[in-house]
């Protein structure tokens, strides 16, 4: 079974994720903080991922915390999922137009992670959410999740939309580099024979 139970407790934060690399895009996601709810919700809907998140965060002081130990067990839970990777596609990528967004993302599961993040936001907030905090996420999510991860933003003008557009470019790509390689089920895929 490709799922994962991750529990993290931290005088800032107390997260619980589930995760499952098979199922259809069903989501819970509620980290007190909206539109990252709205984020997580695209990531899983659009990567077939189930997840489910509870944060309880300072968000007194302000979001960061919470999005970026999100990341932080989102990344774990994955890494727990894949288990020796033995099977999976190992690449995936995306370009993901929305409405004046373009966005590219490519990754490998490789369990050598690096974040590569060309993505710049006209406006400092969504709302009331840094538009830093975005990446922060996917420096967390690619650092304990053992990705090597490039985000681009090609075009963009409203930052929801880019945003958007770079949550379910990661997903797409995601989606396609956990699944099931029918050529190469029993195989790592690795000439080194471990990932």
């Amino acid at each position: 079974m490709r799922n994962a139970k991750v529990t993290r407790s931290t005088a800032e934060t107390d997260i619980h994720v589930v995760i499952d690399l098979d199922g259809t895009g069903q989501y819970e996601c509620d980290t007190g903080v909206g539109f990252f709810d709205h984020m997580l919700d695209q990531l899983s809907r659009h990567s077939l991922i189930d997840i489910t998140v509870t944060c309880k965060g300072d968000t007194f002081i302000d979001d960061h915390h919470s999005v970026e130990d999100v990341g932080i067990a989102l990344g774990q839970a994955l890494t727990k999922a894949l288990g020796d990777k033995r099977g999976i596609r190992r690449y995936g990528d995306c370009h993901l137009a929305m409405d004046d967004s373009l966005v590219r993302a490519a990754l490998d599961l490789s369990g050598r992670p690096f974040l590569v993040w060309n993505v710049d936001f006209p406006t400092e907030k969504i709302g009331s959410f840094d538009t830093e905090l975005v990446r922060e996420f996917f420096q967390a999510f690619s650092t304990h999740g053992g990705i090597t991860l490039h985000v681009d933003t090609l075009h963009g003008l409203n930052s929801h939309h880019i945003a958007e557009a770079a949550f379910k470019a990661v997903a797409r790509a995601l989606r396609t580099a956990v699944e099931s390689d029918p050529r190469k089920a029993d195989a790592i895929p690795s000439t080194k024979g471990t990932l």
